[in-house]
């Protein structure tokens, strides 16, 4: 059961903010980390079980251990986190190795692999003081499953590959303490990070071929059920579940 969980989402809008919508119909408490301010006020005046929001920017240390602490005086004992926050790094310069700069490189890593880690480490830090728990990560279909054609930005598949790889190690370091540690890997999902494929023509034609489950992008309902499936089931952890819409088993596109 979730009613009695106090979890913490990093992110306020798309997948976040609808899992934060969903955990609040549950009764269960949370805290938003990161994201938008007009979306975190808003999600504010919409869930009564969301206890705060605090917009850190979720690459700099000292506002993600402040945020954190925030996070814990509000909700009391932490049970869970979430960490959703990462994006495109287009605007960087993410794409084709070959042309691509050490600046946008880092970005791309610091806004995807480095705001999991400092999420990471602190969710850790609270869930042993707590008495265990669980941590969910995002990573994406582009770890495992390239698209060349229309998806080659390689810092953002490198990022999320690491965070993949990421849950195993961690699941198996801090079992002994209770600590569960998954990740969900989504496909092309219909949240504003998604806007230049959607209005994209050729990847519309596509995305109906490479996700002929839902032949289109993926609804967030879908990915907020298996966010909650990790949450609630106590017998998971070092699993990455792949929710893609069938984008993974189409290899002749």
């Amino acid at each position: 059961m979730l009613a009695n969980r106090k979890v913490v989402v990093t992110g306020s809008r798309g997948m976040a903010g609808a899992l934060i919508e969903q955990l609040d119909i549950l009764n269960c408490k949370t805290f938003a980390l990161g994201g938008e301010e007009n979306d975190g006020a808003n999600l504010l005046s919409k869930c009564r079980n969301l206890l705060g929001y605090d917009p850190v920017d979720l690459r700099i240390e000292n506002q993600v251990e402040k945020g954190f602490e925030k996070a814990n005086q509000a909700l009391g004992k932490i049970t869970d986190v979430v960490s959703i926050v990462g994006g495109s790094g287009r605007s960087f310069g993410d794409g084709p190795l070959h042309l691509m700069s050490r600046e946008a490189w880092d970005k791309t890593l610091e806004l995807n692999l480095t705001t999991t880690f400092l999420t990471a480490r602190e969710a850790i830090k609270l869930l042993k003081l707590n008495g265990g728990g669980s941590l969910t990560l995002t990573s994406s279909v582009l770890a495992n499953s390239p698209s060349p054609e229309y998806f080659q930005t390689h810092a953002y598949a490198t990022a999320k590959a690491a965070i993949s790889g990421l849950v195993k190690t961690l699941a198996a370091a801090y079992i002994a303490e209770n600590i569960r540690v998954n990740a969900i890997a989504p496909g092309l999902v219909a949240t504003p990070m998604a806007a230049r494929a959607a209005t994209n023509p050729e990847i519309v034609e596509f995305t109906k071929k490479k996700q002929p489950l839902i032949k289109a992008q993926l609804p967030v309902e879908n990915l907020v059920a298996g966010y909650l499936v990790l949450l609630e089931n106590s017998a998971i952890t070092g699993q990455v579940l792949t929710i893609d819409g069938g984008w993974s088993t189409i290899t002749d596109i």
